[in-house]
């Protein structure tokens, strides 16, 4: 399926798109989409592509698409460069670009965070919800995770979204004195006490998730923004990582 796409994405910048220099998108390009789809898409962005004639055009919920600049044509799929060292996907490239600004945005004040005792060799940051049986499976490995070297920083993400009980869980851990020990204890199936007056940061953390492309639990960050969904074992992510089993980088 990939394939194909590449070969009608190729095919069609060959016949549709004209030699042209980089500028900005048009202003009036999002309207164009808008009155030849015959309904408001969801746009957050419109930025210039590397493909001179071609703009990307970012939806809520992070997928991505391509016009040219009447919003008459559209690629719908990654762009990929032909480089000499092989295909590289800039499409996933900007995506990943765009989350790490994203993630790393968000103060370690408002983070979950599971360091090791020993020299932090890597940082993974994991959108959860005390909720989901495979990020139960995931917290399960916390302690081999943290003996590689690999800190762990929750944020959150009910997957019901920010109105559920699961969100009014994450807010407790959030409020609580230690939040990693309120964490556990939400994975136990402990009641978690909170402290005091607190605004929990769980509908900002949503909204981020959503807006880096996030659509279940876990959902791993990685270091260059690379996100991979689902539970992944320790050794596994050690590896991905560039740590072996050991805990020798």
């Amino acid at each position: 399926m990939r394939s194909r796409l590449l070969l009608s994405t190729i095919a069609l910048l060959g016949t549709v798109l004209a030699p042209a220099v980089f500028a900005a998108p048009p202003a009036d390009l999002a309207d164009k989409l808008n009155a030849h789809s015959g309904q408001p898409l969801p746009i957050e962005a419109i930025d210039d592509s590397p493909v001179p004639g071609l703009y990307e055009v970012r939806l809520r919920g992070g997928n991505t698409l391509y016009s040219d600049a009447d919003g008459k044509y559209l690629i719908v799929g990654d762009l990929y460069q032909n480089a000499d060292d092989g295909m590289v996907n800039l499409t996933e490239q900007a995506a990943n670009q765009r989350r790490k600004a994203l993630v790393d945005a968000i103060p370690e004040a408002q983070r979950v965070v599971y360091r090791p005792a020993g020299e932090v060799k890597a940082r993974l940051t994991v959108f959860t919800d005390p909720t989901c049986p495979y990020c139960h499976k995931l917290h399960e490995e916390m302690p081999q995770l943290n003996e590689l070297g690999i800190e762990v920083d929750y944020l959150a993400f009910p997957r019901m979204g920010p109105n559920s009980d699961a969100a009014r869980q994450l807010a407790q851990v959030w409020c609580a004195d230690n939040r990693s020990e309120a964490m556990s204890a939400a994975f136990r199936g402990d009641s978690v006490e909170a402290s005091g007056s607190c605004k929990a940061p769980i509908d900002s953390q949503y909204r981020l998730g959503v807006e880096s492309g996030i659509q279940g639990t876990p959902a791993i960050i990685f270091p260059d923004g690379k996100m991979v969904p689902g539970y992944l074992p320790a050794k596994r992510l050690a590896t991905m990582l560039g740590i072996d089993a050991d805990g020798d980088s």
